[in-house]
């Protein structure tokens, strides 16, 4: 697990290949990655967009920017957890993501991002 913390906001991330959705012979290759999004600050927050950065190991690089994450904008209260998981398709077997969620924190409508720590994908059989 990677972690980082931004004005208070722990961003976790624990990724997963998945050979089921994957085709080696084809370049295609499948991972899941579950975010844990914990709220350490004084403040209500909500996550209102998120700006990836994908890197294949081939050289490609691709940037997904939207509102929320999975159809969702959540809001968080001081000491909350809001966990999800995606996934990412790659060419190569071994990648990289990172990148930045907007936030907003209620009491003031003051608008920051938090970094979410850049994060490897490898396929277990790289690993041998």
């Amino acid at each position: 697990m990677i972690s980082a913390v931004t004005e208070g906001i722990k961003v976790s991330v624990v990724t997963e290949y998945q050979p089921e959705y994957s085709n080696p012979l084809h370049d295609h290759y499948v991972f899941t990655y579950r975010i844990t999004i914990e709220n350490h600050s004084e403040h209500t927050i909500q996550l209102l967009r998120r700006h990836w950065h994908i890197f294949d190991s081939n050289g490609s690089k691709r940037e997904v920017e939207g509102e929320g994450v999975v159809g969702q904008q959540p809001m968080l209260e001081p000491g909350e957890i809001h966990e999800y998981v995606s996934g990412c398709n790659l060419r190569t077997s071994v990648g990289k993501m990172g990148g930045t969620y907007l936030m907003e924190r209620l009491m003031d409508g003051k608008y920051f991002e938090v970094t979410v720590p850049e994060f490897t994908m490898i396929a277990p059989f790289r690993l041998n």
